[in-house]
């Protein structure tokens, strides 16, 4: 059985190294952190994410890259969208060209506007396999079902991969709408953030409803003018990941919205929160990709405001429900 090396300490990271491990592959998980490293070694739990989720005896944590990576057939990154093209960087002195890469972050690189599938082939010169969906670490790491979507440049390896990963309770679709997936991965954070702010504010299921549902659109205009397919945004790594990161509290992206609504700024709140924020790094890249692309999305362009520019988010959103009459057709 080939062995998988998990490059990222967080609870993503962590709930897939378990799940993995149960079906009885070896794996090596690489953190940063020695000391946390070593806390897993030893107690078998990783007490900064996920605390009360046991970790195998199968699963050996490292912070020795290197190490990781020896023998490993599938080099899986678990890692924030920003750390994407640092961390191929690193690993490419070690990296096999029978090895498979597969990434679970969800955006586009900042500056470049390239999608993560790009950077990671622009810097290592393989195909990977793109994951994505709704899917909760805490969730999948309690086994509670799941499904998710396996794409690449390359089927067979996305055919593969989703061999991998799936169990009874980790159904895994595949999709050949590489550019989709990762597109609607990556916005439905944005409107993640804006439905936390819609939250603190007080309004009400109306109120998000209408986020959600006109998010969706938003989602849709600026995947299409990048080459995805419509019917991918009504999928599960449109849709489905779009409904539940703006209704759970799982979900960083909601509660960086919840604190900014209640008043808190932005550096506040990204240190409250003590995580990586999907939603605040997506909202200035697609701000700037939608303007140079000329594509209309409002509900982006009010959250840029009120991250960015100091903007109050209730005059922001009056000023939107008072925009120009259109049919919901566009």
């Amino acid at each position: 059985m080939n062995k998988v090396a998990f490059l990222g300490g967080g609870s993503f990271g962590t709930a897939l190294a378990v799940l993995i491990a149960n079906k009885g592959y070896e794996v090596n998980f690489w953190l940063r952190d020695e000391v946390q490293a070593k806390e897993i070694n030893e107690h078998r739990r990783n007490i900064k994410y996920l605390k009360d989720i046991i970790i195998p005896e199968n699963v050996t944590a490292t912070a020795d890259l290197e190490t990781a990576l020896q023998g490993v057939k599938y080099i899986v990154l678990t890692i924030p969208s920003f750390a994407v093209r640092e961390m191929c960087e690193r690993i490419k002195p070690f990296l096999k060209e029978d090895q498979l890469i597969v990434s679970l972050a969800k955006g586009i690189e900042e500056h470049s506007n390239l999608r993560l599938s790009e950077v990671i082939e622009e810097t290592l010169n393989h195909s990977p396999v793109i994951l994505s969906g709704p899917s909760h670490a805490e969730e999948v790491a309690q086994g509670i079902p799941t499904t998710i979507v396996s794409t690449s440049r390359d089927m067979k390896l996305a055919e593969e991969v989703q061999e991998l990963f799936m169990t009874p309770d980790l159904r895994v679709y595949t999709n050949d709408d590489l550019i989709g997936v990762e597109v609607g991965g990556a916005v439905k954070n944005i409107i993640a953030v804006a439905a936390g702010i819609l939250d603190a504010i007080g309004y009400g299921d109306n109120t998000r409803a209408a986020l959600i549902t006109r998010g969706m659109k938003e989602i849709s205009r600026i995947g299409k003018s990048l080459g995805g397919k419509e019917e991918t945004f009504y999928g599960l790594t449109g849709m489905g990941d779009l409904i539940v990161t703006c209704t759970s509290m799982h979900s960083r992206n909601r509660r960086a919205g919840i604190l900014i609504g209640k008043g808190m700024t932005l550096d506040e709140t990204l240190k409250e929160i003590g995580m990586v924020v999907e939603g605040v790094k997506a909202c200035k890249a697609f701000y700037d990709l939608k303007e140079h692309l000329h594509v209309s999305m409002p509900i982006t362009d009010l959250l840029y405001n009120v991250l960015f520019e100091g903007e109050d988010p209730v005059r922001g959103i009056q000023e939107l429900m008072l925009r120009d009459k259109k049919s919901e057709k566009f």
